[in-house]
């Protein structure tokens, strides 16, 4: 693929506003949106992936995120693993980083890959 100019982004994005109510996980693979879904959302993903790299989450952001999808409080994590709330609150605000023991264990309660974790 050439590159991607910032009018095909910009014109891939409205396509992708314009056909996410007609595709759904019900539409078929070659149904000729989702065909076109797909094509509109790489075009996007190769543009984004160049002009706007994102740097790998911290310990803090992974952290935090994990609670938000998981529903879990800080207060709750903190019983799971066996730490003070104020702890987890240090973790979530990047005040501190966890020990490896305690890593560990955020990984298992909160389901993060170890290598994220590490940050490889």
């Amino acid at each position: 693929m050439d590159e991607i100019t910032k009018e095909q982004y910009e014109y891939a994005l409205e396509r992708i506003e314009e056909l996410l109510p007609l595709v759904d996980d019900n539409t078929p693979a070659d149904d000729k949106n989702a065909i076109e879904l797909s094509i509109v959302s790489d075009i996007v993903m190769v543009y984004e992936k160049k002009h706007y790299p994102m740097g790998k989450p911290t310990v803090a952001e992974l952290i935090e995120l994990s609670l938000e999808e998981k529903g879990m409080t800080q207060r709750q994590l903190a019983a799971e693993i066996g730490v003070s709330p104020s702890r987890v609150n240090d973790f979530v605000t990047g005040r501190s980083e966890p020990t490896l023991k305690i890593a560990s264990l955020l990984c298992k309660v909160l389901g993060i890959q170890p290598s994220l974790m590490l940050g490889l």
